[in-house]
């Protein structure tokens, strides 16, 4: 596939949460290369496991800690049976199974962690507990097709990139903020003293940092910097389990489609890809996700909408009003001179 006609293939991500141990080194080592400033005090949040939050203007991968019981796991098996064929083959014993014809894609033999599936004949008995699990998903800029952010930068501050990907120029940006309003998943932040500084007292601590463009908007590059040198970007090069990959889009989209259909056959109904599709509101996007949960669960919009997708609608209804007004004053004006 080329990259907006550029001889170049579009690049993606695919991150895979059920795989992700939560160990945060793509949050580290996107901020050690990008040398971003340090977000909050580095206290945990009394909301999560977690002491980031969210993404944001400093943080350009975050890692989410969701924890489940028993019924929300069961409610999202059943919904993720509701969304999907699952094909799966019937259980039994392994002679009389039918045959499993999916690539091995290193998915552990017994599923993953916490999330066994309970009296299967061939399981031996299970180490994790199938009453609890950690969702645990490494969020970042999604780089859509249909760029909100790009289609309403006033000064071109945004441009798109020759891998298909979505980057802010500091030298341009003028700190409006529109982009903000304009990204549906609400990725891109204005960098400000606010969102910046810690604690007073830590101001000439070892956490005293150089904050560079201030008031300007900032999300992730997917590493643009290290993708023109053929590298990979720094939180996939660092992810320690392979939950995030990066490589051409659609090869992206494939693998990930290959791990749903593995795990639905081995009995995970509860997977589901998010961003692959291509006619979606923001027309799919570049870093697609697998999810074991509704996006909701994970803080992602179910159907996101590029806020710019009306405004052709909009326009030709102005117009009509326009041109229905300009059509009463004129009627007004030539009744008014028979008289």
């Amino acid at each position: 596939m080329e990259a907006y006609g550029q001889d170049t293939e579009r690049k993606g991500f695919f991150t895979d949460t059920s795989i992700c141990i939560g160990c945060k080194a793509c949050e580290v080592a996107c901020k050690e290369w990008n040398q971003n400033p340090m977000k909050g005090d580095l206290e945990i949040l009394g909301s999560s496991y977690d002491n980031t939050g969210s993404l944001g203007a400093n943080t350009w991968r975050h890692v989410a800690f969701i924890e489940q019981g028993q019924e929300q796991i069961d409610k999202a098996r059943e919904s993720g049976a509701r969304l999907v064929g699952l094909g799966m083959p019937a259980f039994g014993a392994p002679e009389t199974r039918e045959p499993n014809t999916t690539e091995d894609l290193g998915m552990p033999e017994f599923g993953s962690p916490g999330v066994r599936i309970k009296n299967k004949v061939d399981n031996p008995p299970n180490p994790d507990t199938p009453e609890f699990r950690w969702l645990m998903s490494s969020d970042v800029c999604k780089h859509c097709t249909y760029a909100g952010c790009l289609d309403v930068c006033p000064t071109g501050a945004l441009y798109r990139t020759e891998y298909g990907t979505v980057v802010v120029q500091d030298d341009i940006c003028n700190g409006c903020g529109t982009c903000v309003a304009g990204c549906p998943f609400g990725v891109i932040e204005r960098r400000d003293t606010g969102t910046i500084h810690t604690k007073p007292d830590r101001v000439d601590s070892r956490y005293s940092m150089d904050v560079k463009h201030k008031g300007t908007a900032k999300k992730c590059t997917f590493c643009f910097d290290r993708m023109v040198d053929g590298q990979t970007p720094a939180c996939a090069q660092t992810c320690p389990t392979q939950s995030i990959q990066y490589g051409g889009r659609e090869e992206m989209v494939d693998n990930a489609k290959k791990r749903v259909t593995a795990m639905h056959e081995k009995g995970l109904t509860e997977a589901r890809l998010y961003g692959a599709n291509p006619n979606d509101g923001v027309g799919g996007i570049g870093s697609v996700f697998l999810l074991l949960d509704e996006p909701e669960v994970y803080g992602l919009p179910p159907d996101p909408q590029v806020p710019t997708k009306d405004l052709p609608k909009m326009y030709k209804k102005v117009g009509i009003a326009a041109a229905g007004m300009l059509a009463a004053a004129a009627t007004a004006f030539l009744g008014a001179r028979k008289k």
